[in-house]
Order: C-alpha cells, then structure tokens, then sequence
C-alpha cells in the first residue's frame, strides 16, 4: 500500500514540476521543490523556527538573549515555510529574526557575539565569521525561494533596505575565507554550509566572485569522503552529519550548479539510506560526533540525531531525483519523530 502511495506521489510530483519521467531533469526551483512535499510535512517541520517575543530563534532563544547572528538562520527557515505556504502574516512575523540579527550587524559587517552557556564566545575572527556563514546561508536561501514565489513584490521594499547590509555581511564573511577550512576542515558539513552562504548570497546580489568562493569550498569538501563516498566527520563516518553535507550541498546546488557535487550523492544517499532503520529511527552505531556521547552542545548535552535534517535530506533527494527509496525512508523518519517527539537536533 505505501509503495502504491509512493508511486502516485512521484507521478504527482512529476507533474507538479513539470518533467516527464522519461526526460532528462531540467534546472529546478527551490519553491517548487518545496510546495511538492508531503502535505503538512514542511510546516511540520518549520514549527519550531518561529521567532520569540524579541524575535530570537534556535540558540538565542534558549538562551533568552542574543548570543551571536547564527542562531537567527531559524527566522529565515520561517520565512520561507510561510512564504511557501502562501501566509504572509506569518512571512512577516518570521522575518522579525533577521532584522532583530542585523540591528546587532557591526559596521565591518560581522555581527555582536557574547558567550554562550559554556563559555564559549564566538569574538575571535574565525570563529565570528563562522557565525555569520551561518545565518547567511539560510537568508540567502530565503530570498532566493522569496524571488521565485508569487509573493516576491510584498518583500521589495525591506529587501532593498536590506541589501547594502547584505554586502556588508557577505563582504566580511569573504574576508575570512581563508580561515574557514582551516578551523572546520574536520567537520565537512561545515565547509558545505559555508559554501552555501557564499553561493546564494552570491546569487542574491549577482556576484560572480562569491560564486566562485561557494565553487572552491564544494571542491574542498568533495575530497573529505571516504572510498565508498560518505563525508568524513572527524575522521570516521557519522549518520547524522553526512546527512547535513547532503541536505546543503543538495540545497544549493539548487541554486548554482554543481554537477561534480550532484554526481557524487548517490553514494553519500546509499549510505544514509542503510542508517535509517524499519521503524525509522537512526542507526548512530560508530558515529564519530552524534548519538554516542562524544560531543556536547553549549548547555552540556550530548548532541544526537539531526532528524529534521535527515527528513529534509531525503525528502528534496526523493524530489529531486525521484527516487521512492530516499521517499519511504524519510516517511519513516518523519513517522518515528511524530511518534518519539523528544529526538534532539544536534546544531552543525
């Protein structure tokens, strides 16, 4: 029955995004890779990044208070959930989060940083360019999916204000490029979601040179694999981050084309297919980083499975390239969550 179900949905999902089987995939858009999910599925999995009273989002609003600008990517994946649902007013209260990160923009373009549960500030320059990649990467997504939605016209304004303090941002992130391998290199989902901000904030405000920064870290990061083709977390395989290296990657490529990065998922998606166990759940046996108890996150809790992530993953991988396996798997995945509602994301 679910396999009959899965059938239909990808002759649906063809038509909705208007290629035939046969045909070979022509360029995508996010939106409507987005708008042919499961119904439900990415409000679902959106509703926990709508911003607080003081419109903080992810680690700030556990916090209670403004830490750095990385956690306000959560604002931005709001915006987006709502755009793509059409609701505008919930567009609009999600954007709170990115004017609330850019009233703590510094004039050099980096963003305010305080310590956070564990101590630890993101001030040096490595470290505070980290940050920044991180909630670039996500808005520049925004107003790419914003740009191709019916519902570009209600942002032009607050975009147009927006931008100068978007260079300003991607400006800065560029002047720290060569410290991102360097201080992420052991951690390749890391270099891809930098890669990421380089190339939709390169696309957003139509430099080329940005692009081709996004290009030169995706390079990097397809040689942190292992001989079969599963990204490397700190030197060993882990179920939880290669799925992020295949969300972003698979994200942007959306967006810039990256034809070496697509020609490699297959392998990485095999892999992470024989993670996902019957019932749904993770398989985190010999992870290097999540599920284990190796790595703690600010407030001294062990990071776990990433699951949002793995449905995201799997889901637009499914879309993407029609394939029923990545499909069912993240139909469990997003069952055993519903059914196990405390599995915690562990932040990249």
């Amino acid at each position: 029955m679910k396999h009959a179900f899965l059938a239909a949905l990808l002759v649906a999902i063809s038509a909705t995004l208007g290629f035939a089987a046969e045909a070979t995939r022509p360029a995508l858009r996010e939106y409507d890779i987005l708008r042919a999910f499961p119904p439900g599925r990415l409000a679902t999995l959106s509703a926990g990044d709508i911003p607080d009273a003081h419109g903080f989002t992810g680690n700030n609003r556990a916090h209670g208070k403004w830490i750095e600008s990385g956690p306000q990517r959560g604002s931005c994946r709001g915006v987006i959930a709502a755009v793509v649902a059409g609701d505008l007013a919930a567009a609009d209260n999600a954007w709170r989060g990115i004017e609330v990160a850019f009233a703590h923009q510094r004039p050099d373009g980096g963003f305010i940083a305080h310590p956070q549960a564990n101590g630890k500030v993101a001030s040096a320059f490595p470290a505070n360019v980290e940050t920044a990649y991180f909630f670039l990467q996500e808005l520049g997504r925004a107003i790419l999916v914003i740009r191709q939605s019916p519902h570009a016209a209600h942002f032009t304004a607050r975009l147009t204000v927006l931008e100068p303090k978007l260079r300003r941002a991607a400006d800065y992130i560029n002047s720290g490029f060569d410290t991102i391998v360097p201080k992420v290199g052991h951690s390749v989902n890391r270099v891809i979601i930098a890669a990421k901000a380089f190339g939709t904030c390169g696309v957003v405000l139509g430099d080329d040179k940005l692009i081709a920064q996004a290009r030169r870290l995706i390079a990097h990061a397809l040689t942190l694999r292992d001989k079969e083709g599963v990204f490397i977390e700190n030197g060993g395989r882990d179920s939880s981050y290669n799925v992020v290296s295949i969300l972003f990657g698979s994200v942007l490529a959306l967006h810039v084309s990256l034809p070496e990065f697509e020609a490699i998922l297959p392998a990485a998606v095999a892999w992470q297919l024989t993670r996902v166990l019957p019932t749904g759940e993770i398989d985190v046996r010999n992870n290097t980083r999540t599920g284990v108890g190796k790595e703690a996150n600010a407030f001294g809790q062990a990071k776990t499975v990433n699951y949002t992530e793995v449905i995201f993953a799997l889901t637009y991988y499914g879309l993407i390239h029609r394939d029923p396996a990545a499909l069912d798997a993240a139909s469990r995945v997003f069952d055993y969550t519903h059914q196990n509602p405390k599995p915690r994301k562990a932040p990249p």
